[in-house]
């Protein structure tokens, strides 16, 4: 969960370096680091903090010349803390013994403790906690420096010996002008420019030089050098690997003018809504197009059982999908939580398909899960975001989201995303069972006039900002809702948990009786979602019973419900829509009262502590 850049070519490499780092620190902010290459020398800086810090330290030594900053050759990271602490010394570049090869590694090595003491009785000397400097140890130990032996047949060598997950980058002073690059489950990619070449843990730090992109595969290498770049598996035969192009700007990676980028993805949505159904709504038909997934749609015809596979927000948008496929699609859906997916020793059965959600596409548990059910034969479907991620390489057939890049760490957009995938792919399949052409146009013709409904409820923000206002002291919440919208109470919970860090439990509203009834007082308010759908009066009941109790109430309603105004202390209304897409629209209401609470609370909106955007680590 770590972010690393790398420049080989013909400009500075330093400044390159440093502003990918910048917009890759969503990946992980407790340290960052930077080693270049001049010449016969090097030269390296590490740093406990932000990448601003990382700079500042950097540009105190090219004004007291200690760094000429016209390198053509270097690498940089920024650290998600997995093994070791933040400190200096556990910053990356890691290096060997004598520091003549610098390292940065994103994943973990299971087995590292092994090598250590391995490594450590055949000499060498650590300086870190850090389970990523065996690498660098490892690597000493395959390359000797002499003629014949290079950088790239050092790291396969090490490759053979690791149990784990490693995107690395490398460069070594006794092999010089190159650096070679290793990925197994960590995302690496390359930029391609005019004689130079950037790497890069995700393009949003390379977006800025160029639009063309290769993607290193698992247990592939790449060599790069200022006059081209080749590709080989860890057993070294070559591969021939095409270029992608990255289809969205710079530009949609900028504030905007916003204070915050979670602000600027919550108030996307009506356009994220938009883009993930653009061509794929067929309104006169009351029926989708999804060519993502025509090559397998036979199989997905025959499917018998569906079993989604996700981590976070996108397994409560998941939650959500069963309740879509289930009523609309006929069809038995089982929502699992990756990261245990594995070990409970997942039966499939014939005529099953797992479908995976993830913004990234790399995250780890819900890969390993996608990988557990392709061993086991069954069809597998991917909704991501970011084209050419493992997650959409490896399954049978898959969705774009299409909703651009999110940098906020607390994801709000790719939610969005999601349920509009998860609404077309519960229409698709819908009608190729038993969902009526009269239902299905309904279907559509409302997904199409929420973006205009979404853009109505964030219009509320200053009303929704007074009502943070008055909770921002509050230290314990509760988060209600039934059928659709328990999901979607989840979600509210777990935004505000990540970002403002107040405690706030999310409950199915029915299972308050059973238990968390017990918390109520006037010091724990509930936050209850009430739309007007086919739970309202059961939902109106738990209401009454947490008045009952001296609780104060929140709550988001159907425009026009005068009834819920009279019951909660305060009260958000939103459009009135079909009940499937309901959380499309009580999200954003959640989404604004969290992000106000952590402003007002003086909280790193878009990089809460101990977070990292992309979980590619178990």
């Amino acid at each position: 969960m770590c972010g690393i850049v790398g420049y080989i070519g013909k400009q500075s490499a330093l400044p390159i370096i440093l502003d990918g780092l910048k917009r890759l620190e969503y990946r992980g902010y407790d340290s960052g680091g930077i080693a270049i290459l001049d010449e016969d020398a090097s030269y390296q800086k590490k740093v406990v903090g932000r990448i601003r810090d990382l700079e500042q330290a950097v540009q105190e030594d090219l004004r007291s010349g200690k760094l000429k900053g016209q390198t053509t050759l270097g690498i940089g990271h920024t650290r998600w803390a997995t093994h070791g602490t933040p400190t200096t010394a556990n910053a990356h570049p890691h290096t060997d013994c004598h520091s003549r090869i610098f390292l940065v590694h994103n994943g973990i090595i299971e087995n590292h403790a092994f090598i250590r003491s391995a490594l450590e009785r055949e000499g060498h000397r650590f300086s870190s906690q850090t389970d990523t400097e065996v690498l660098a140890h490892l690597i000493e130990q395959h390359f000797s420096g002499e003629p014949g032996t290079t950088l790239e047949h050092a790291i396969a060598q090490t490759a053979h010996h690791i149990k784990g997950t490693f995107g690395i980058a490398v460069f070594a002073l006794d092999d010089p002008d190159k650096i070679v690059v290793a990925r197994r489950g960590s995302p690496l990619l390359i930029g391609v420019g005019e004689g130079e070449y950037i790497i890069a843990s995700d393009a949003s730090a390379i977006i800025k030089h160029t639009k063309q992109v290769v993607y290193l595969h698992d247990n592939e290498i790449g060599i790069l050098k200022p006059d081209g770049y080749t590709i080989t598996t860890l057993d070294r035969e070559p591969v021939e690997r095409a270029i992608d192009q990255i289809e969205w700007d710079i530009e949609e990676s900028q504030k905007d003018g916003f204070p915050h980028f979670m602000l600027k993805e919550i108030f996307e949505a009506p356009q994220v809504i938009e883009n993930s159904s653009r061509g794929r709504l067929l309104l006169e038909e009351g029926n989708a197009k999804l060519g993502g997934i025509e090559a397998v749609a036979d199989k997905l015809r025959a499917v018998r059982r569906i079993i989604i596979a996700a981590c976070g927000t996108s397994y409560y948008a998941a939650l959500i999908g069963r309740y879509m496929l289930e009523e609309y699609a006929g069809i038995p859906v089982v929502v699992e939580h990756a990261s245990e997916f594995r070990y409970h020793k997942p039966i499939f059965q014939e005529g099953d398909a797992l479908l995976v959600v993830s913004q990234s596409g790399e995250t780890a548990d819900t890969l390993e899960a996608l990988r557990e059910a392709k061993a086991k034969g069954v069809l597998t479907l991917g909704i991501v975001n970011v084209v050419g991620s493992t997650i959409a390489r490896e399954t049978d057939a898959g969705i774009y989201n299409h909703a651009g890049p999110e940098i906020a760490v607390a994801s709000t957009k790719a939610f969005v995303s999601q349920l509009t995938v998860l609404t077309l792919l519960s229409l698709w399949l819908g009608r190729q069972h038993n969902l009526s052409f009269v239902f299905g146009t309904r279907i559509a013709k409302e997904l199409a006039l929420l973006p205009q409904k979404a853009a109505r409820v964030l219009a509320l923000e200053p009303a929704i900002a007074a009502i943070a206002k008055t909770y921002a002291d509050t230290e314990h919440f509760l988060y209600l809702g039934r059928k659709y919208n328990w999901p979607a109470a989840m979600e509210g919970a777990l935004k505000l948990k990540e970002i403002s860090y107040i405690h706030a439990e999310g409950y199915p509203a029915g299972e308050m009786k059973h238990g968390p009834i017990a918390l109520i007082n006037e010091r724990c308010p509930s936050f209850v979602l009430a739309p007007s759908d086919s739970v309202y009066e059961k939902v109106l009941s738990n209401i009454e019973e947490i008045r009952a109790r001296g609780g104060r109430v929140i709550a988001i309603g159907t425009e026009g419900d005068r009834r819920l105004a009279s019951l909660a202390d305060d009260c958000i209304f939103i459009p009135r829509t079909l009940e499937m897409l309901s959380p499309l629209l009580t999200a954003l209401p959640l989404y604004l009262f969290a992000y106000h609470i952590a402003v007002l609370r003086g909280c790193d909106v878009d990089k809460p502590r101990n977070l990292a955007k992309s979980v590619t680590v178990e």
